[in-house]
């Protein structure tokens, strides 16, 4: 690694050469990182072409972190610089990860202005392995499924509902898992989803229904959509033809004839399915999981619903 010069330099000289001052490389020689070629009658240092090169690189490996015990070894064969850096490069990982963490814990709490027993809380859910992480979110959906054991739709929604945290997730995906988190230990939030589960579990019938029956949330969602994004107001007239529609196909779903007390359980359905935070928890569950973003369910319940209640007041 000879720069073609022959001479010796002084430290000075080497300083200007480097970008390092006089102290470190001092300092450097000291520890046997770049040993002096010669000595002046005086006793000062000279050093030889090679110098310049080698502090050159020791300066970059002190720059990537790597400790001067180390880069004196690698210097002197006594370590393979590729194995060193693997090995630096796992720690950062660990380091990155822990900063990650503590970033997103942070930029919840700056975002949410918690209580400090919600900021540790928070922490602690960030911090949690991934076997914590999967009890956490089977015990909620077990408080939400409870009942449907064995049944294969049960079985498919539980799994569209998990989140699956990435062994390197992203500041977003972590500031999503902690809320998420939070959500599925909100006990307010748990009985909202575990009643839409019997609500839907009741619409199947005893031993549920082949093939299943249509959702009576899903078929307000499929028949409001179109009215929601029109903008048409649910106390309009012409939201009748849509309600119409509607309470028809929920009595052919249903079996049952279209009457008042068909209105008041389309109304009980809608209004227990109406929590914007089942939402929220898909949006962050897509997050998390890197799928696309879901539609959202809420804004087409709550306009059945007025439609409906503004009907049955008439």
């Amino acid at each position: 690694m000879d720069d073609g010069d022959s001479t010796l330099h002084s430290i000075g000289e080497l300083a200007r050469r480097t970008g390092l001052t006089v102290k470190t490389i001092r300092f450097y020689s000291d520890r046997g990182i770049v040993a002096p070629a010669d000595r002046t009658p005086v006793g000062h240092r000279r050093y030889g072409p090679e110098a310049v090169a080698r502090l050159a690189f020791v300066r970059t490996l002190r720059e990537l972190g790597l400790g001067l015990d180390q880069i004196r070894q690698i210097l002197d064969r006594e370590l393979a610089l590729d194995d060193v850096a693997a090995q630096h490069a796992a720690a950062l990982d660990v380091q990155i990860g822990i900063l990650r963490l503590r970033r997103a814990v942070l930029t919840t709490v700056a975002r949410r202005r918690p209580t400090p027993e919600e900021t540790q809380r928070m922490h602690e859910l960030a911090r949690l392995p991934a076997a914590a992480r999967r009890q956490l979110i089977d015990d909620f959906l077990d408080s939400v499924f409870g009942g449907a054991d064995g049944n294969l739709a049960y079985a498919a929604t539980r799994r569209s509902m998990t989140p699956e945290l990435p062994d390197h997730p992203t500041e977003e995906q972590l500031e999503a898992w902690v809320e998420l988190a939070e959500l599925t230990l909100d006990p307010d939030f748990r009985t909202g989803l575990r009643r839409m589960a019997e609500d839907h579990r009741a619409d199947q019938g005893p031993g549920g229904s082949t093939p299943p029956r249509p959702a009576v949330v899903g078929l307000a969602r499929d028949h409001a959509e179109a009215a929601v994004a029109s903008g048409i107001p649910p106390e309009s007239p012409r939201a009748d033809a849509v309600v119409t529609a509607l309470v028809a196909h929920c009595a052919r779903a249903l079996n049952r004839p279209d009457d008042t007390a068909l209105r008041r359980l389309l109304l009980h359905r809608l209004d227990t399915a109406g929590d914007p935070r089942r939402d929220r928890y898909l949006e962050l569950l897509a997050l998390i999981n890197g799928w696309p973003a879901p539609a959202r369910l809420t804004p087409a319940v709550a306009w059945s619903a007025t439609a409906l209640r503004v009907r049955a007041a008439r």
